[in-house]
């Protein structure tokens, strides 16, 4: 009698090489077509589409913003929120949220919503964790982008925390694209390894796509990259590369115990007095998009 054959470690390996592979290879034939957005996305992007005229009257932005009640409730949280109101007064209404936040946080928070239904979606269970820690770091990011701005430069703090909360977008994108791989499913830490691999240069065309301005897209290029500290913070690829370093501080999706190196270690002594503000700015944030 022949006894039947048992996987080994070599085959199964083998066939997460391959789906390793081929994930990467539908990803690179999506990018280099028309992106197909998660269903998540479709909101959000229509939205930012009606809303490019950074003149239409506040009516005519309640009205649009009317139809996506989500949307709608999250920006009168944040509106009412200690980011934009210090004194505690919350918005009164729709009209009253836009007014205080402007045309370009209205635009940012759909697709922070977006981004927050992505990760919380039952394709993302199986890494739920990770998506999680990426949505943190996203966050903290974001937070330490718009401060950095304000305090050090006189590039748009809204502009900044737009780009910190995309710098990642890639990884949300590949994580939303391994849970349709079973043999990745299985594999968390090889798909995290992945992931830091691939992030960024996907997340590039995805901003592309998703029509962010160049600066915004240069900011996220090789942000995880190390690079020589800069002295003092002038541009917005700055404020996204000293922000993502101290948002590692408070929370890192992709931790994999490697020790800090010389310029990071520059940047939190440089920088790190503005870690007490980027926390508090960030668990605001958390608070407001939960």
């Amino acid at each position: 009698m022949t006894n039947r054959s048992e996987p080994t470690a070599s085959t199964d390996g083998d066939a997460l090489n391959a789906q390793l592979f081929q994930m990467l290879e539908d990803i690179a034939r999506e990018l280099a077509g028309n992106v197909v957005f998660p269903t998540s996305f479709d909101a959000a992007l229509r939205l930012r589409r009606e809303l490019q005229d950074a003149n239409l009257p506040t009516a005519r932005i309640a009205s649009i913003v009317g139809v996506e009640p989500l949307v709608a409730a999250k920006l009168m949280r944040l509106a009412s929120s200690a980011l934009h109101s210090p004194d505690g007064t919350p918005a009164k209404d729709i009209r009253g949220a836009i007014s205080r936040l402007g045309v370009d946080l209205v635009r940012t928070t759909a697709l922070a919503v977006a981004m927050g239904q992505l990760m919380r979606s039952r394709d993302m269970e199986r890494f739920s964790d990770m998506a999680q820690a990426l949505w943190d770091h996203s966050l903290a990011t974001a937070a330490a982008a718009r401060i950095l701005a304000r305090t050090h430069t006189r590039i748009n703090p809204d502009q900044a925390l737009l780009a910190g909360l995309v710098h990642d977008l890639g990884a949300f994108y590949m994580l939303y694209r391994v849970a349709q791989y079973p043999q990745l499913r299985a594999s968390p830490e090889s798909v995290r390894q992945i992931i830091v691999q691939w992030h960024e240069s996907i997340g590039a065309t995805l901003l592309h796509a998703l029509g962010m301005t160049e600066e915004i897209v240069e900011a996220a290029v090789d942000h995880d990259q190390p690079r020589s500290a800069p002295e003092a913070v002038r541009t917005l690829t700055d404020i996204v590369y000293v922000g993502n370093i101290l948002a590692s501080a408070i929370s890192n999706w992709f931790d994999q115990g490697s020790e800090e190196n010389v310029e990071e270690t520059i940047i939190r002594r440089n920088f790190g007095q503005l870690l007490p503000e980027i926390e508090a700015d960030a668990r605001e944030m958390r608070a407001v998009f939960a």
